[in-house]
This record gives C-alpha cells, sequence and structure tokens, in this order.
C-alpha cells in the first residue's frame, strides 16, 4: 500500500511500511525511510506505484483548465476530493486525485487553502485583482529578463542606464533594474561596477571611480551656496617682518608662512604666521556648518574639492601684497643650539613679500648651499637663519626620538597637463625627496608651532584636539599627550585651518587663550569636556580616512595612465615583503605572482602584461634579479 501526504509545502508519495494510530513509516523511491504524522496523509493508493503516480501527476495537472474549476467548484469551503468526483464524473483514480490537489495547490489565487485536502474558492473581486497582479509580476519577469539578456548580449538597457550611479552606490535589491542587473552578473560572471562599465554606463573607469565617490560623499554635488563673511570689527596691528610662505605650486589655500628677523645677543626671533579664518568663520555660524560637514580638503591629481567656499579662501589665504589677519606665532631661540627664550602669540594682520614656490627653488636650495654663507642662495638672507635653527629643532627631536628620521623615500608630485576628467590628459610625475632641504625647513617650523600651541593650550586649560603617538599606536585625543614618532610633548594640528577642520576648531581656542589668558577656559568656543569635540574627532578620522583612500586610489589611477603613456612595459621594482614590491620609477605598490622569496629590499625586473584601471592593479611578471646600475 502506498500513501500521497504533504510535507514541507509540498506533496510526496511513497511506501508505506508500517503504521500506528498517529504516524506512518514511509519509504520513498530513492530507498530513505521516514516518519511523517497521520494528520499529513492525503490519501492511500494501492496503484500505480508512487513514482509513476507523482510524474503522471505532474503531467495531467497541467493540463487542468484553473479557470474552469474555480467556475464549477462550490462557492463554499470544499474537499478536493469531492470536486475531483464532480470534476471528472467518476470515482477518481489516485492519479486524478493527486493531479487536482497539485492543480489546486498551485493556484493560490484561484483557490484559498483552509486546511488538508480542503479549498475555498476566491472571491470575484479578489481573483480579478490577483490576476492582474500575477500579470503584471509575468510582465515584469519578462522585461527584467529581457533586460537580463540584453546586458549578456552587450546592450545596456536605458532604464539600467538611468539608475546606473544608484545600483553601484545605494540599490535598491528588490527592484527590477538590480535584479537584472544581479542576474547579469551571475551569468557573466561579473562584478556590478565592471559590467556597467564594460556597457557603456560610464565612458571611462575614471568617470567611474569619480562619480562613485561624489556620489557616496557629496550627492548634493560640490559647490557651496552663497553665505557672506561676516566683517571684521576688530583692530588689528600690522606685523613688521619680512613674511614668505613655501607651496606647491598647485596651492592655492596659503595657510602658513614664516618670517625671521636676527636681534642682536646673536639669537633670532622666528615668526610662524598661519591664517585666521577663525576670526570670522565661528563655532556654529552657516560657515562653520559648511566646513565641518567636509571636515578636510580632499586632494586629488589635477583637482581638490576645497573643505572652504572660495570668498574665505579669497579672503583669508595668505597671498602676497596684502594685508590679511594671521595668528602669529614668534619663538625667540638660539639658532646654534636650538635652545628657545621666549614664545608670543599675536593675533594681527601680515604681508607676505612672496608666495615662493617649490618648482621654481627646489633646484637651487641644496644643503651645501644653505650651509655656506658666501654660496650663492635665492632669499639666503632669510632661508640660512631659519634653516639653521630648524635643523637644531630637528637634532633635539631626534635625542628624544632615540633615532634620526627616516626621510630618504622619494616622493612624487602629480601634474595633469589637461582636464583632469579625460584619462587621455597627459600625466606628469615629479619626484621629489621628502627630505628636501624646503620640505625639512617649513615641516620643522609646523612642528613647533603645532607643539608650542598644543602646551599653550594645555597650559591654559583650554581643550584642544591632540594627534599622539605611544607604543605605536597613533590616535586623535583632547590629551595634551607625547607624540613618540615625532619627538614632541604634545601635538596639535593648528596650521591649516583653511584646509583641516581639527587645526580650525584648534585656532578658535588659541585665539580665546590669547584675548582671554587664564580665564580663556570660560570663554573658549569648546569648555572643558565639551562632547562636540569627541564628535568632531570620530567624524575627522572617518572622513580624512575616505579622503585619503580616495586620493591613493586616485593617484594609482594615473600611475597606471602614465605607464602606459611612457609606453613603459619592462620596470624595476624593490620588494617590501613576499610578494609585494613597489615600482622605482613610480610610486605605485603591486602585487607580482609568482615572485620567489627575496630579501627586503631586493631589486627585481618585471615585464608589464597588462593594466586594470577600475580595479587599480598592474599585471605583471617576475623577469629576474636586476641589474646593477
Amino acid at each position: 500500500m502506498y500513501v500521497f501526504y504533504e510535507e514541507d509545502g509540498g506533496f510526496k508519495a511513497g511506501n508505506i511500511m508500517s503504521e500506528t494510530d498517529a504516524s506512518l513509516q514511509v519509504e520513498s523511491e530513492s530507498g530513505k525511510r521516514s516518519k511523517i504524522k497521520r494528520a499529513n496523509v492525503l490519501f492511500t493508493f494501492a496503484e500505480p506505484a508512487p513514482g509513476a503516480l507523482m510524474a503522471q501527476a505532474a503531467q495531467d495537472a497541467e493540463a487542468l483548465d484553473l479557470q474552469f474549476l474555480w467556475e464549477c467548484a462550490p462557492q463554499e469551503e470544499f474537499d478536493s476530493s469531492t470536486l475531483a468526483a464532480d470534476y471528472f464524473g467518476h470515482t477518481p483514480t489516485a492519479v486524478e486525485r493527486a493531479a487536482l490537489l497539485m492543480r489546486l495547490h498551485s493556484a493560490p489565487a484561484y483557490f484559498h487553502r483552509r486546511g488538508k485536502g480542503t479549498y475555498r474558492p476566491a472571491p470575484p473581486d479578489i481573483l480579478a485583482a490577483a490576476l492582474a497582479a500575477l500579470e503584471k509580476k509575468q510582465k515584469q519577469a519578462e522585461q527584467q529578463q529581457q533586460w537580463v539578456d540584453d546586458m549578456a548580449a552587450g546592450r545596456l538597457p536605458e532604464e539600467i542606464a538611468q539608475v546606473a550611479e544608484t545600483l553601484l552606490i545605494r540599490p535598491d535589491k528588490n527592484s527590477m533594474p538590480w535584479k537584472a542587473l544581479d542576474a547579469a552578473c551571475a551569468r557573466l560572471q561579473k562584478s556590478p561596477d565592471r559590467l556597467l562599465l564594460e556597457l557603456g554606463a560610464w565612458p571611462h573607469a575614471l568617470a567611474l571611480h569619480k562619480r562613485r565617490f561624489l556620489a557616496t560623499h557629496f550627492p548634493r554635488g560640490t559647490g557651496f551656496p552663497d553665505t557672506p563673511i561676516p566683517a571684521l570689527t576688530r583692530d588689528l596691528p600690522l606685523a613688521d617682518a619680512e613674511i614668505y610662505s613655501v607651496d606647491d605650486i598647485t596651492t592655492t589655500e596659503i595657510d602658513d608662512a614664516l618670517s625671521v628677523t636676527s636681534l642682536p645677543d646673536g639669537k633670532i626671533r622666528v615668526g610662524i604666521h598661519v591664517a585666521a579664518p577663525g576670526l570670522s568663520v565661528t563655532r556654529d555660524s552657516d560657515l562653520d556648518k559648511l566646513a565641518r560637514a567636509r571636515l578636510s580638503t580632499v586632494y586629488m591629481p589635477g583637482e581638490k574639492i576645497p573643505m572652504q567656499p572660495d570668498n574665505v579662501i579669497q579672503a583669508f589665504s595668505l597671498d602676497a601684497g596684502r594685508e590679511v589677519p594671521a595668528l602669529s606665532l614668534y619663538v625667540t631661540a638660539d639658532p646654534a643650539t636650538g635652545e628657545i627664550a621666549e614664545t608670543e602669540t599675536r593675533i594681527e594682520r601680515v604681508v607676505l613679500r612672496a608666495n615662493l614656490r617649490h618648482n621654481e627653488l627646489d633646484g637651487q636650495i641644496t644643503e651645501a648651499a644653505l650651509n655656506d654663507p658666501d654660496a650663492p642662495l635665492p632669499y639666503g638672507h632669510w632661508m640660512r637663519p631659519l634653516w639653521q635653527l630648524a635643523m637644531a629643532l630637528s637634532a633635539q627631536r631626534d635625542t628624544v626620538r632615540g633615532k634620526p628620521e627616516n626621510n630618504s623615500r622619494v616622493e612624487y608630485s602629480f601634474y595633469l597637463d589637461g582636464d583632469p576628467d579625460d584619462p587621455d590628459t597627459p600625466v606628469r610625475l615629479v619626484p621629489r625627496q621628502r627630505n628636501a632641504p624646503l620640505d625639512r625647513l617649513v615641516a620643522e617650523y609646523m612642528i613647533l608651532a603645532n607643539n608650542v600651541w598644543g602646551g599653550m593650550l594645555n597650559q591654559h586649560g583650554v581643550p584642544g584636539i591632540y594627534r599622539s603617538q605611544q607604543a605605536g599606536r597613533v590616535r586623535m585625543s583632547t590629551q595634551a599627550l607625547p607624540h613618540e614618532a615625532i619627538g614632541v610633548p604634545q601635538y596639535a594640528w593648528s596650521t591649516s585651518p583653511l584646509r583641516r577642520y581639527v587645526d580650525l576648531v584648534n585656532q578658535w581656542q588659541l585665539i580665546a587663550a590669547v584675548e582671554h589668558g587664564v580665564s580663556a577656559r570660560l570663554v573658549a568656543p569648546f569648555k572643558p569636556r565639551d562632547a562636540d569635540l569627541f564628535a568632531i574627532i570620530g567624524a575627522f578620522d572617518a572622513q580624512y580616512a575616505a579622503w585619503n583612500d580616495f586620493q591613493n586610489s586616485m593617484e594609482r589611477y594615473w600611475c597606471l595612465r602614465w605607464l602606459q603613456q611612457q609606453g613603459i612595459t619592462r620596470v624595476v621594482a624593490n620588494v617590501l615583503r613576499d610578494d609585494l614590491v613597489r615600482l622605482s620609477n613610480a610610486p605605485l605598490v603591486t602585487r607580482v605572482g609568482g615572485l620567489p622569496e627575496l630579501e627586503r629590499g631586493a631589486a627585481v625586473e618585471l615585464d608589464i602584461l597588462g593594466f586594470d584601471e577600475l580595479g587599480l592593479e598592474l599585471d605583471c611578471r617576475y623577469v629576474g634579479p636586476a641589474n646593477p646600475a
């Protein structure tokens, strides 16, 4: 004897091995035995065999006319066996009973299940709505399948193209376009971004990289609303100093500048002058909200997205030849020993003599020329005393650190000679030593300012935002803790308030300390233990990391473009670890499959086989050890 029963929402048939009042032991056609509840049994039968019954019933069920079944079924609840007898006009066979049950069960729009083998026909209005929904769903499925077929054939449906960006950034995984894209990706074994790029949703990988970043972080665009700058009402004294800034040729937000005055006793007074937007961009103002939304300027080769609106940059950038407000730190020190005798912070107006540029001076400013008072040196009267004190301050930090700084690695500046949105724009990679004299000079005084000003905030009990490093861990906090890698007792970013929000926050606090002294902690924009400072730190860390990741991605992209533009097919690289190498002629780190085990720093030759501008990967093959130059 055989049994036809319901299990897991479907129908099965099997051979009855044994039974009790509550259950049956059933063996399937495959030989698997299982225990089923008697409540799940629909009927028993003697023939045909379970396998044959299931196959024939499934075939016969497809031939049953649902509309006719619905029309002739009782309008109240009915038992499927009763309907089977009426429908077939005789006592139904096991196959007929099973076929009818399968058909009823497969059509919930027509028949609502009410119990074991019991159904009720759907009311006409509900059936009409359900059939309309089924028809709509069918048409959607057909449309979705058409999109899949189009994409598999290399055609991008217009409906997919219109939402391509959303499909990558914020996909609605219940939507038809996403389901079609997902199915096409599964069929072609490609990621969504690669498939959409290949189908032409974006003209090239560069456009995709930028649009994905902008859609994620700047969905309303990169422009600023028209926000006026409050007029400065305070009367600031004019600094009497010869002041210059030193920046890259592409820098338009000039945050900092230096001056130096030789004193009769052999000491020098160095001025570190920092742009002072904090005088007008005040906490919780409209301009503050704009800066806080971005937290930092976003940099990428050939362009940037500024943190501050253009009118703020134009008003406070330390451009030569005009009076601009500044927060100035004056340090009186012995240039031979680096011993600091006195520091003073002033809010004042400054006029820069010139905005010096690295590309114009780096070739002329050498250590030998700086150390030789008779050697020709542009701005030598200004640079030499600054250099002497900078080297003494650097030596002091090396003593604290316990070792000299390693700044020997070559860094590269990226210059695009054309439209930054065009991948065919010529790109130049200009190498620069991290320890180039001008870099070292400026960096030393920025470290000095961030150290002294951080100590000033701590001394006055005014909270600030500090960067510290202890036991190898770098973090930001409101505590004045040592930065072991730099070799200073505290380090508060304060010298780039036009480009970094943390520096702007610290500038507000410094202005309060300058103006109010010991009572500054009572009137500063941020009071001790202000929870908003911790919120700023958390937001800044996350956003600054995102900006850096994007900058690194864009630099990596333009490295790949540079290699192609130069027609380079073989390169020398140095092993970093395992299969990771750094190219010797570009700031690009890549992995090399099949690289033998080599010592760190070993030079190897690689053949370039291909470029993946979407994945930002270089496909290369190990050739052998590089020949010594």
